[in-house]
């Protein structure tokens, strides 16, 4: 089964191009066009589309309309993949793109989309999760432009952060000042630079306050990297002050689910196929982790695992974990339903859930770094999770205790796990509550 894109542009001879240079792939078919805004968010509705393909600038207003079209589509359909194809190579237009977190996302160059078959990887990228940026955006993102501005170690510091979209609370982190600090010298900043600037320079020093503010209004407004994945958690927490290697003990449940039957599923489906269903699976996952205010901690395959009170606390946790498998599993079954008309394996899901004390902790490197929790009750939600049939989930007796309202479930009474020395009591409900 292909991988099935929306085009849009304005432009009727670039639309036709791009559709022809898609065309060259098997594993991808063009099934809607649109040329302006309303056009691209009614055709996303009719064809509900894995990838959209879009310029940036169409009618009516000729600024961002790709962008914010883009954004509207993965709200009606998350897990909608996105490139941006574009003439500009203005880091302004990446940083609007990518605001929200940058997996799902590519942004290329029209200019260069032809050259080998970079359309359809990106493409191909973006509908598994993945994300694509043409190397200039990169370099016009983090380039040097303080040459020959007289600036010293500090300053020169300064604008390698804001270059590369440091926030101004990890700049102060990382620069051992305070925020306002941090503001105060950027002010200061952009006056020197423009106290030397040439005619030149002025775009250059005009991206950079793009930059800037595009930062400040984002931590002034509240909003976060997606926590879609741990590395946005993670670059959350560091915002915040928290420090790499740094632990604090919680009481927590986590929640892991597995797709039973996933290797036969894929012996029998095509790899273009495959993908297409398990990210459609990961983003209804992901719909109902958020929505019961979960974290995903990571995907490894066909498993997802969850965690809910951290890293912000909360006193409801296994309440809330609980009526995410509910949700989770009554999401799988209406996704079942339309594969089952396309001729496609339904996914049954298996969920084990688990309460008690981990350790969570920023681990890794400066360059990566991931949330992690830790702990025997993140291993005991692996074990329990494999006592599941398709569309049960099993709780421990502390997640059970843990509970103001219980379901009806079966008890399981005096299982041995492995790892443990002691018998474990647990319980077991289907996906609705009785």
């Amino acid at each position: 089964m292909a991988i099935t894109v929306l085009l849009a542009d304005d432009n009727l001879l670039i639309r036709e191009g791009v559709r022809a240079l898609i065309g060259l792939s098997d594993d991808v078919e063009v099934v809607g066009v649109a040329a302006d805004y309303d056009e691209l968010i009614t055709a996303a509705e009719e064809s509900e589309p894995q990838v959209l393909v879009t310029d940036i600038r169409m009618p009516p207003s000729f600024q961002k309309e790709g962008i914010l079209a883009a954004k509207v589509v993965r709200k009606m359909h998350p897990g909608t993949g996105v490139v941006i194809l574009s003439q500009y190579d203005d880091p302004e237009y990446a940083v609007s793109l990518l605001s929200e977190g940058a997996a799902g996302y590519a942004y290329l160059l029209k200019e260069r989309v032809a050259e080998g078959d970079q359309l359809v990887r990106a493409i191909r990228e973006v509908a598994t999760g993945g994300s694509m940026i043409d190397p200039r955006i990169v370099q016009a993102l983090t380039a040097p432009i303080s040459s020959g501005a007289g600036l010293d170690s500090d300053e020169e510091s300064l604008v390698a952060h804001i270059a590369n979209g440091t926030p101004i609370k990890a700049i102060a982190i990382a620069m051992e000042t305070t925020p306002a600090d941090i503001d105060a010298r950027i002010e200061k900043l952009w006056v020197k630079l423009a106290e030397g600037v040439t005619s030149g320079k002025h775009a250059a020093i005009e991206r950079l306050k793009t930059l800037q503010i595009a930062i400040a209004d984002r931590e002034e407004q509240g909003e976060e990297l997606s926590r879609l994945l741990p590395g946005g958690v993670a670059e959350k927490l560091r915002r915040e002050g928290r420090r790499l290697g740094e632990s604090e003990e919680l009481e927590v449940t986590v929640l892991m689910s597995d797709i039973r039957g996933y290797s036969g599923i894929a012996e029998r489906t095509t790899p273009s196929a495959l993908a297409s269903q398990l990210n459609r699976h990961r983003a209804e996952m992901n719909t109902a982790i958020l929505g019961n205010g979960g974290t995903v901690m990571q995907f490894i395959g066909d498993a997802v695992m969850a965690v809910f009170g951290a890293p912000e606390p909360v006193t409801d946790h296994a309440a809330r974990a609980v009526a995410t498998a509910v949700a989770m599993h009554q999401a799988q079954d209406a996704v079942n339903q339309e594969w089952a008309r396309e001729g496609l394996d339904p996914f049954g899901l298996g969920i084990g859930l688990s309460t008690g004390k981990v350790a969570g902790a920023l681990l890794g490197s400066e360059d990566r770094l991931e949330y992690t929790v830790v702990g025997d009750t993140v291993n005991l939600s692996q074990r329990l999770q494999q006592w599941a049939d398709p569309g049960e989930t099993v709780l421990s007796e502390a997640t059970w205790q843990a509970l103001g309202v219980k379901p009806q479930a079966d008890l399981i009474d005096g299982k041995t796990v492995k790892g443990r020395v002691g018998l474990v009591r647990a319980h077991r409900f289907p996906r609705r509550m009785r």
